[in-house]
């Protein structure tokens, strides 16, 4: 794991967001030296396990910033002034490294300053209306997702763009990470189809809710995922129910006709699983290629045979335990340079990644992803489609947004000069991403080691959804799965709602790790010519963000669905406010901001002296005193009230909020697409970024095959009638 090694980061400050950006950097070998870290509970402990503690005197924290080639601290504005920890500052210590600050609004804009905490940024980035997937009660409140979930796609996000930003030919560059940003681009396709239309996302369950394409069902000993989303998947899926009635129903005919006929196909598929063990049901529907998991508990995975054949956990002490914490999700190979070999080093250009070129075999959401944000750090990348419908993102706004800045071509695997063409193209890049079935590459010939003879100097980056190793990494898996398999849909609820797919959460998070382990993979070998080869497994990466509810399943403490309920705020909940879906969040984390709820609550006045104690205890009256307040208002207005009180605060965003907010507009969050917007980076960067339109399907081929392998117009025709271009 040690592609890093010489890289030094300093992260200051107890902040868990830039706990996170630390601990991602030391899984690969960085040298991650802490000021004031947070020490409190085992999610703090582990985020800061291993990496060196500096003693919080002036001296000794400015020696280890002047040393670090990396710089991450967190806050808003206001904060890191008063903590001595604002850019003009760190920058006079140590002109050259480059500086992440993350913080929950960003370092500028009207909302730069404002409270906020992990509950109030799932509403104010609009996730918490998507996160459960859609509802049939609209006074089911919306909720936040288990496990400190803000902090962890806020470093991972600051990780991946400090690793692109060291990359950079300019010194001192300065990165500025909003959190809700960064939760905001999770639901990209949302985003992108409110830029392009001006539609939102309806909470209100309509028709199945997505149940046809995947879903949830009941099983003897708890719950099963599966998702027969296509018409061979159904009918395989109809023989491992032993061939019911229900497949000869004409209500159910079709996609569409299931689609219509949701709740009575529902009821009848529920009927027959749940004769049967979760367990059991995954294991037929994978036996028959029906992507299929049971829905288990955190504690399930720690005595998984393919984590451990992939050697996941590692070994940790807190409070006199020795617990299995989770490591990184990269699965990595190191092949020394040759010796004499010259290393294919590109000169730095004014983008990270000029000069960088991504062959990109990637599809759908997770490695689009991860190529989008190369492509937006400048690496050419030249995306390989099939002939026919191409990437299955073509169907919604999810390519328009993700194939930004991408040169599209066509090649039919299926025929040997394409295969050939392919090689070659592999052998003048830098980096491959992929994402196929494993063994799908190898097959084709265009694996990690077939690819060595041709281009020893290729960053090969393979990514699944268990891993190209172990006893299930054959598995046929999709990301909302993996959600279900991990555990995280199943705690994501309320405890009396029955456990709901949800929002594709791991995919575009998954991205954003793929991105950052890529240019580390590029960082080493432009500094000692060792190549990476990259085995990401999404399962892993879920748990890894995980960590909270896995170490309190053994700490004594199993996790449960508790929806916005938080043991060290109170009150910390959703309120309904006026309107069909409206509702306002807040979390009062001390007794100053109690007495401040107190003053603006009529109802709540009387119990302006209570303490944190009594006010768990008295939550449910407390709750009914806020519901009461907060029904008959706009949300927008009792959030406004809120935040200049000084209570972390948001009403519930729609994804057309976000385009209408003043303060994205002027972060410059959203990028010009012709009359419309399309969602940027979960970034600002001083260097900027790089945009442009998707290429049209192969629109690229003739070019990129002139300009990257110098082949003549009639080499190219020849290739157009063999069908190798489709």
């Amino acid at each position: 794991m040690s592609v890093l090694v010489g890289f030094n980061i300093v992260q200051i400050g107890g902040g868990l967001a830039a706990a996170v950006c630390g601990r991602l950097f030391a899984d690969v070998g960085a040298s991650v030296s802490c000021i004031e870290p947070n020490a409190s509970g085992p999610l703090a402990y582990h985020l800061n396990h291993g990496k060196t503690i500096v003693a919080a005197e002036p001296a000794a924290a400015r020696d280890a910033i002047a040393a670090a080639d990396l710089i991450v601290c967190e806050g808003g504005p206001r904060d890191l002034r008063a903590w001595g920890q604002d850019p003009d500052t760190l920058r006079r210590i140590n002109p050259r490294a480059t500086l992440v600050a993350i913080s929950p609004f960003g370092q500028t804009g009207p909302k730069a300053d404002d409270p906020a905490t992990d509950l109030t940024l799932f509403f104010a980035s609009g996730i918490a209306r998507m996160l459960t997937g859609q509802v049939s009660d609209l006074a089911e409140p919306p909720i936040r997702p288990v496990g400190e979930q803000s902090a962890f796609i806020g470093g991972i996000a600051a990780a991946c763009a400090g690793m692109h930003a060291v990359m950079a030919a300019e010194p001192g560059v300065m990165i500025d990470v909003s959190i809700e940003e960064a939760l905001a681009t999770i639901a990209i396709t949302e985003l992108a189809r409110a830029g392009t239309t001006g539609k939102s996302w309806s909470r209100r369950r309509l028709t199945d809710g997505n149940g046809a394409t995947v879903c949830i069902l009941p099983a003897r000993d708890g719950y099963a995922a599966i998702s027969p989303r296509d018409d061979h998947q159904w009918a395989a899926w109809l023989e491992v129910m032993g061939s019911p009635d229900l497949g000869t129903d004409p209500r159910f005919a079709t996609k569409p006709d299931r689609v219509a006929n949701w709740d009575a196909l529902y009821a009848l598929l529920s009927e027959w699983s749940r004769a049967h063990d979760k367990q059991a049901i995954a294991d037929m529907a994978q036996a028959a290629h029906v992507p299929s998991f049971p829905l288990r508990e955190p504690i399930e995975q720690l005595d998984s045979a393919q984590l451990a054949h992939r050697g996941f956990y590692r070994k940790l002490d807190i409070a006199g335990r020795t617990v299995k914490a989770p490591g990184p999700p990269f699965g990595l190979r190191i092949a020394a340079p040759e010796r004499g070999a010259a290393v294919r080093n590109p000169e730095a250009g004014p983008m990270p990644l000029a000069g960088i070129r991504v062959l990109d075999f990637s599809w759908v959401i997770a490695g689009p992803t991860a190529t989008r944000y190369l492509a937006a750090m400048g690496a050419e990348i030249v995306k390989v489609e099939a002939p026919g419908r191409g990437d299955p993102g073509r169907t919604s706004e999810l390519h328009t947004v993700l194939g930004q800045a991408k040169r599209g071509i066509v090649l039919d695997l299926k025929k040997p000069d394409a295969i050939a063409i392919a090689r070659a193209l592999a052998a003048r890049s830098d980096v491959l991403v992929e994402n196929f079935a494993t063994g799908v590459m190898d097959r084709l010939d265009l694996g990690a080691d077939a690819l060595q003879s041709v281009n020893p100097d290729l960053v090969y980056v393979s990514a699944s959804g268990l891993g190209r190793t172990g006893p299930e990494s054959r598995a046929v898996a999709y990301g909302t799965l993996l959600q279900c398999y991990a555990g995280f849909a199943g705690l994501n609820r309320h405890p009396d709602v029955p456990p709901r797919v949800g929002l594709a959460w791991l995919d575009p998070m998954c991205g954003l790790m793929l991105a950052f382990v890529a240019a580390a993979a590029l960082w080493h070998r432009r500094r000692t010519g060792g190549v990476a080869r990259i085995d990401f497994s999404m399962l892993e990466a879920m748990l890894w963000t995980m960590a909270e509810p896995l170490l309190a399943a053994q700490l004594g403490a199993p996790p449960q669905p508790a929806g916005n309920d938080a043991g060290g705020c109170a009150p910390h909940g959703a309120y309904r406010c006026k309107g069909d879906d409206e509702w306002i969040s807040l979390a009062v984390a001390n007794d100053e901001q109690w007495r401040g709820l107190c003053a603006i609550v009529q109802g709540l006045s009387p119990l302006a002296g209570l303490g944190l104690g009594e006010r768990l205890e008295r939550r449910h009256a407390i709750d009914d005193a806020l519901a009461a307040w907060a029904r008959p208002l706009a949300a927008a207005a009792c959030a406004e009230e809120l935040r200049r009180a000084g209570i972390p605060a948001a009403a519930l965003a729609a994804s057309r909020d976000l385009v209408g907010s003043d303060h994205l507009r002027e972060r410059g969050f959203w990028d010009p697409n012709g009359a419309d917007v399309l969602p940027g980076l979960p970034w600002r960067a001083s260097f900027g970024r790089v945009s442009g339109p998707a290429p049209g399907l192969g629109a690229d081929t003739d070019a990129v095959l002139r300009d990257v392998l110098n082949l003549s117009p009639d080499e190219i025709a020849a290739l157009h009638r063999s069908g190798a271009l489709g």
